[in-house]
């Protein structure tokens, strides 16, 4: 046995990797996109059930040249907040899933803050009320859709995040279980006991049997034979928490930044769970062998999706190359700064009322000056996350690790590094796949131990520094005068 395969249920599409254990390293990847809904504004939806079938087409296109006797083991890593729910007698979504980005209940979210609750929610999953978690997703359900009441008094009904939803299917139905950084996501998960929350279920009116047994990221979950052959299932991890083990942030105050759909920095803090005053999010980073360790996270909502909607929206290029072509013509933004909340502000602001802007606009604005300012805007937003991450619990961070589809970009990665005033270390874009590779292989005993994986990470670029305090300073404050006017509170 060689192979361990990962699934990696993204927000726009899939994909299937095959790891190779002897050449550690990734022989093959299988990708497919799936639709977006988008029925109402700010309102975000995926077909669950067609996720499923793009999934099972990336795996039999992914082990086509292979034995099925040589794969080690499945594991999975998603995107953590979109919210499922299904039948559980037929398997079948009862509606689609909604999105981690959709803002339907934002309304609840925001009574929430305003009430004594709020900091309740807050001391016992580390969260803070907002429509970006799970709980005012199912609640809205529960509320919204009469199939799934109708499952609820037929006890039919199974909450969860997408890779429940897979590992059902895999398995069958034999295996209704969630890991425990996707449970820690959903507000209703008590990151100090690590149980669904008694209070926090009666809060949302959520079911008890609906919701998945909560899992260790190295646990063998079950297995499928969707292969012909009985191949296991383990080392389930949400995607970003799944980049920060695969990025080897092992130790306290080593984090990690993606840059995908939206921006997602996570610091590990070990054992300690440290509460935020800046507007992060308190985590679990993962669980192995009953230890848990934690995390801050800052969430930025927008990032690659800019990049999207700058190309299909606007047609300003007719590719990313084309965009930094355009955005690098320039010698700076010449004042113009893109805010990208298209659906609110998340760390450190939590806005959901704020929305984007493009600002600084002159007569001699044009698509270069635009093009910039969506590729800044990521190094902007990063900014923010990490300075307030900077002030918490002592937390000393020198160095940032990163990776996601815009790493790849130089300028980006160059004046992120700029405005940072922090290192950048790129070890490889699959990381977040990788994280899951590894959790699957210690929970299978491919791999012994931490250290073991420690020497397969090989840092492959650097970005060093490269401007003065004094040239940083301007730069910063017109994105907060920005910043200021996209904000609605």
């Amino acid at each position: 046995m060689k192979y361990i395969l990962t699934i990696d249920a993204g927000t726009t599409s899939v994909r299937a990797l095959l790891y190779d254990k002897e050449q550690e390293k990734i022989v093959r990847i299988e990708k497919e996109h799936f639709k977006q809904y988008f029925p109402k504004p700010a309102w975000v939806e995926h077909d669950a059930e067609e996720i499923w079938e793009k999934v099972k087409q990336c795996l039999v296109r992914v082990t086509s040249e292979i034995d099925a006797k040589d794969i080690i083991g499945i594991g999975i890593t998603n995107q953590r907040e979109t919210t499922v729910a299904w039948d559980k007698n037929t398997t079948k979504p009862l509606y689609n899933a909604i999105v981690w980005q959709c803002r339907r209940t934002a309304r609840m979210c925001e009574k929430l803050k305003k009430s004594p609750r709020a900091k309740i929610i807050q001391s016992k999953t580390g969260l803070i009320p907002d429509a970006y978690f799970s709980a005012t997703k199912m609640k809205w359900l529960i509320d919204n859709v009469k199939e799934v009441r109708r499952a609820i008094v037929d006890n039919r009904l199974c909450f969860g995040t997408i890779e429940s939803f897979l590992v059902y299917k895999l398995t069958k139905g034999k295996s209704f279980v969630t890991d425990i950084t996707n449970a820690s996501r959903t507000m209703l998960f008590n990151i100090q006991t690590c149980r669904w929350d008694e209070d926090l279920l009666k809060l949302f009116s959520i079911p008890p049997k609906a919701l998945p047994r909560v899992v260790a990221n190295d646990e063998v979950v079950g297995t499928t034979n969707l292969f012909g052959n009985e191949i296991i299932i383990a080392g389930l991890i949400g995607d970003q928490q799944s980049s920060l083990f695969g990025q080897g942030c092992f130790e306290k105050g080593m984090a990690k930044n993606t840059y995908g759909t939206g921006c997602f920095m996570l610091v590990n803090t070990a054992k300690d769970r440290i509460k935020s005053k800046k507007g992060l999010l308190t985590t679990i980073a993962y669980k192995l062998k009953n230890q848990v360790n934690y995390a801050l996270e800052g969430s930025v909502f927008n990032a690659g999706s800019v990049v999207d909607w700058a190309i299909h929206n606007l047609g300003i290029a007719k590719d990313p190359d084309e965009l930094t072509t355009l955005a690098t013509s320039l010698k700076n933004n010449e004042g113009v700064y893109l805010v990208p909340a298209f659906t609110g502000l998340g760390t450190p602001y939590w806005d959901m009322d704020a929305r984007g802007i493009i600002c600084g606009m002159t007569r001699g604005t044009d698509r270069r000056h635009i093009a910039r300012a969506v590729l800044e805007s990521m190094a902007y937003s990063t900014q923010d996350v990490l300075k307030a991450a900077s002030k918490e619990g002592k937390l000393k961070i020198k160095e940032l690790h990163v990776d996601g589809g815009a790493s790849k970009n130089e300028f980006l990665m160059q004046f992120q590094a700029n405005i940072l005033r922090v290192t950048l270390k790129e070890f490889n874009h699959e990381s977040t796949c990788l994280g899951s590779v590894f959790m699957t292989g210690l929970a299978t005993g491919a791999y012994k131990n931490l250290e073991e994986i420690k020497k397969l990470l090989i840092e492959k670029k650097r970005y060093i520094p490269g401007l003065s305090l004094i040239e940083i300073k301007p730069l910063l404050r017109g994105w907060r005068k920005a910043v200021k006017k996209s904000l609605k509170k």
